[in-house]
């Protein structure tokens, strides 16, 4: 195998292993997205039950069936809710910086592994 080869094969990898990361990349940014409508929902509803009154029916949506909760279990329940809704967004926010960082890595690692192999491919026919 020629160098060029091996610099045309190396590339290659590279490049698909860019290509996963950018994937992983677009995955992570659509969680946080998805995450994002999450928390503001679930903020609204938050911010609704301080509208309320303590002997306010509430209803949470089952299915197709709406079951009627106590506001006080209610309120509980978004709150928890919102709570997992943050740490799951900081963990994806470290992802998303993780992911950011391997990205440039690989990006700068293909920018150099093309120069190569276009001095190799023009010094194979000089």
């Amino acid at each position: 195998m020629s160098s060029l080869q091996v610099l045309e094969a190396k590339l290659e990898a590279e490049s698909r292993a860019f290509q996963q990361i950018q994937k992983e990349l677009q995955t992570a940014i659509e969680a946080r997205q998805r995450l994002d409508s999450q928390q503001q929902e679930n903020q609204v509803v938050s911010k609704e039950f301080e509208h309320l009154e303590d002997d306010a029916n509430v209803y949470k949506l089952i299915g197709p069936v709406l079951v009627k909760q106590e506001k006080g279990e209610a309120v509980t329940n978004v709150k928890n809710r919102l709570d997992l809704i943050t740490k799951e967004i900081e963990r994806v926010e470290k992802q998303l910086q993780d992911l950011t960082t391997k990205s440039e890595k690989a990006k700068e690692g293909l920018a150099q592994l093309q120069m190569q192999f276009q001095q190799a491919t023009a010094a194979a026919k000089a």
